[in-house]
Order: structure tokens, then C-alpha cells, then sequence
């Protein structure tokens, strides 16, 4: 990278995998060895924000990654290929946060405009929080593991968790 790094996601999937965003607006795919000289080489690059990347996840799976932008985007990365398949515009400030539902159908996403938008993978938004949301940026969000009741967890700098 040539920015400050700024998020790191990794897959149970492929635990030989890494994948780090940054202020350069990148996302690197990393392949990770056990060789003591040097830990891992970088595989692929991945380009396409306008601005710093704050925040990247992986699919369940391996296959996909999310990621969160200041260009107000979000992108879902396909991993093989390195090329963008989705991009999510709606939010009116810098994404700061994203994730995957524990089956991958379901991407939430929290933002400086200090909204939660629920999407589906094709990029549609399916629902926006902000009535009894965040009085400021929403930091993170997370949905909960069980994937019968995916609950939607978020933080923010109003310091609290909802």
C-alpha cells in the first residue's frame, strides 16, 4: 500500500488468505506463507473507490468481499476475478462500516451520514435506520452469527451500541 492501512478481513474459508483496504483507496489480496523471511506476498490489487477504503470484509465463503469507502460507496469485490460485480450508492456521507450476514444474502452498511442501510447483494437498499438510530456517525456495524435471527449491531460516536 501506499496509505495508511486501514482494515483487515480474513476467511475461514481460505485461512491462507488476507485482504487489507487502505487510504490509498486499494484493497490487497494477500496470500500468506509460513515461510519466516517474509509472512505473505501480495496476489492482487484491487482498484476502483475515489477515496481512502475504511473498512473490507470477506464472504462466509471466500468467494466475495465487501468494502466500505469515503466515496459513499460500497463495493462487492469478486475475489477470483478481482473485479467490483456491485456497487451500492445511497448513503450521503463516507461509508465507515460494513458486513455480510452469516449467509451472505444480506449486507449492512453505517455511515458519517449516520444512517444503517440494509442491502441485498444485488445492490438494492432495502431498508434505511435512522429514526431511532445514531445522533452521530455510525463507526461499525455487525450482524449477530445465528443466521435464523440475524440481528443488526452498531456503534457509534454518540457512544452507544445498538
Amino acid at each position: 500500500h501506499n496509505g495508511w492501512v486501514t482494515s483487515l478481513a480474513t476467511s475461514m474459508e481460505n485461512p491462507n488468505m488476507l485482504l487489507s483496504g487502505s487510504r490509498d483507496k486499494t484493497l490487497i489480496v494477500w496470500n500468506l506463507t509460513r515461510d519466516e523471511s517474509q509472512y505473505g506476498y501480495p496476489k492482487k490489487s484491487l482498484h476502483g473507490h475515489s477515496h481512502i477504503v475504511s473498512d473490507c470484509v470477506i464472504s462466509s465463503d471466500g468467494a466475495y468481499a465487501l468494502s466500505a469507502s469515503w466515496d459513499k460507496t460500497l463495493r462487492l469485490w469478486e475475489l477470483s476475478s478481482g473485479t467490483t460485480t456491485r456497487r451500492f450508492v445511497g448513503h450521503t456521507n463516507d461509508v465507515l462500516s460494513v458486513s455480510f450476514s452469516a449467509d451472505n444474502r444480506q449486507i449492512v452498511s453505517g455511515s458519517r451520514d449516520r444512517s444503517i442501510k440494509l442491502w441485498n447483494t444485488l445492490g438494492d437498499c432495502k431498508y434505511t435506520i435512522t429514526d431511532k438510530g445514531h445522533t452521530e456517525w455510525v463507526s461499525c456495524v455487525r450482524f449477530s452469527p445465528n443466521p435464523q435471527n440475524p440481528v443488526i449491531v452498531s456503534s457509534g460516536w454518540d457512544k452507544l451500541v445498538k
